[in-house]
């Protein structure tokens, strides 16, 4: 059990002043499953101002209890950021949201019934402590590797089991805060548990509560869903629990909504298989997987006894927009899952695209979203019960974009241009600038290290007074051969002819 000697300090310090102290929450349920908490949060019978006195550097800024300490290292840098809260208990939650009361407590064992899981709700302190437990936590007390764990609820056994409980009458819980069900959900994505079923059934009949939450709220705990361990298996969780119909409406509108010949599953199940076969661990790349045929209930007709589709992708980025902007998602993400989404039909034959249609997606979708662009076609193949996720004509518009965005072969990567040759020079446009330039890009394949202005601006000087006929000749046979030999290499990579 690693714990930051900031974190024993800190510990240390309060219970010098006689101020009983613990480790709790998700940084124990992370120590005892062996993984490096996120985050660390204390909880300790002192209030606020007496923390605030043992911790001058600590803020108070709101009614909970809650005062936050940033730790520095010797230069003062920011090393961390710890919450240590005062023992307390809430009741009245009125609007599903927050406490309608909040009360300052002298016992642990009221700190703890107000926390959510079992596997959070467990308290830990060093064995070397100076100040003895309370004898009524005895009996629930453990030692484990040098530390004293206080788990009145079962946490270690649901923790071992792989179970996620909710503390004392699930109802409760929820009622108390709504997102606790989402969370419980999140958590059970992270950690691979699974929800018991009593805990479930609160959920799935309390699930309209989450209407009640803020969105960014619910956009917050989504994109820790996506980005889990098992995305699929929350979002299925998200829907037989009922809460998908209250965050997402539109992806159940793909419910029993059949394809045409070339897709096994209903909108909705590929929707949920291409969200698990997604390659990504990019959760935008996942979430557009998940919405990427969002819009084709609406744009459903029969022709000639077929289904069709026609523009789905265009109204499906519209769809996602408006999704994204009123759950709250930053622009710059909503852009990504929007952009991904609107190009995600692109077509591609190898005998047919040529390289300036390749260089029209790049300049329609973005380089740097190409990766993105891919890991969303494989997932849709992937989706649609396909054997292969990325057939030779995938690997083959690889290789291409590949060849389009990376080729060294192009005057551009000089540091001189034709325009520094008239004004430093002055030359008139015509044939001798193109040929100038191919002769210093040749001469910069085989030394890179010239291509620096003060060299190439000498070297102009040099060259403006030559025939350059021969030198262009060679300039030229000397590109061709760099561009052929980085094709083969680009084919060898991509397994392509």
């Amino acid at each position: 059990m690693n714990i930051p000697e900031y974190i024993k300090h800190t510990l240390l310090e309060l219970e010098k002043n006689n101020f009983e102290s613990f480790i709790v929450g998700g940084c124990v349920r992370d120590i005892l499953r062996e993984k490096t908490p996120n985050d660390w949060d204390i909880t300790t019978i002192a209030r606020p101002e007496d923390i605030l006195k043992i911790f001058p550097d600590g803020k108070y800024e709101n009614s909970f209890g809650t005062v936050i300490l940033p730790i520095r290292d010797e230069n003062e840098e920011l090393v961390d950021v710890v919450e240590i809260t005062t023992y307390r208990s809430e009741s009245g939650y009125s609007n599903n949201r927050h406490p309608d009361e909040v009360l300052f407590e002298d016992k642990l064992e009221k700190d703890l019934a107000r926390r959510d899981f079992t596997v959070n709700a467990m308290a830990m302190k060093t064995i070397d402590s100076k100040l003895k437990i309370d004898s009524d936590l005895e009996k629930h007390s453990f030692i484990n590797d040098n530390f004293i764990i206080v788990d009145l609820y079962g946490g270690q056994k649901d923790l071992k089991s792989k179970v996620l409980r909710a503390v004392g009458e699930p109802e409760n819980r929820f009622k108390e805060d709504a997102l606790r069900m989402m969370r419980g959900i999140r958590l059970s994505s992270q950690l691979s548990f699974t929800i018991e079923p009593k805990t479930e059934r609160a959920i799935n009949k309390l699930s309209g509560n989450i209407k009640f939450i803020s969105k960014e709220r619910i956009r917050d705990e989504l994109i820790r869903i996506l980005s889990s361990e098992n995305p699929y298996g929350g979002i299925v969780s998200l829907h037989e629990l009922g809460l998908l119909q209250y965050i997402i409406p539109e992806i159940e509108q793909g419910i029993g909504v059949e394809q045409n010949h070339h897709h096994t599953f209903t909108v909705f199940k590929h929707s949920l298989m291409s969200l698990k076969r997604c390659p990504s661990k990019d959760w935008r790349v996942r979430f557009a997987a998940l919405t990427h045929d969002i819009a084709k209930p609406k744009t459903k007709k029969i022709i000639d006894g077929g289904a069709t589709f026609y523009n789905h992708e265009i109204i499906g980025a519209k769809m996602i927009r408006k999704i994204m902007t009123r759950m709250k998602f930053s622009n710059v993400d909503t852009d990504k899952v929007v952009n991904l989404i609107s190009n995600h039909m692109f077509y591609y034959n190898v005998d047919e695209v040529t390289a300036t249609s390749v260089r029209r997606l790049l300049r329609k979708a973005g380089p740097e979203n190409m990766k993105d662009l891919m890991d969303l076609r494989i997932a849709d193949r992937l989706g649609s019960n396909v054997p292969k996720g990325k057939p030779y004509k995938l690997r083959h518009l690889e290789y291409m974009i590949e060849k389009v965005k990376n080729d060294p072969i192009s005057v551009k990567m000089l540091k001189i241009n034709g325009n520094d040759l008239m004004e430093k020079f002055g030359m008139k446009p015509g044939p001798k600038i193109g040929t100038i330039l191919d002769v210093l890009l040749s001469e910069a394949i085989e030394d890179p290290s010239i291509n620096n202005q003060e060299y190439l601006e000498k070297r102009v000087a040099e060259l403006n007074k030559l025939d350059l006929t021969e030198l262009r000749k060679k300039a030229k046979e000397k590109i061709e051969e760099k561009r052929e030999a980085d094709d083969t290499t680009m084919k060898k990579d991509f397994w392509v002819k």
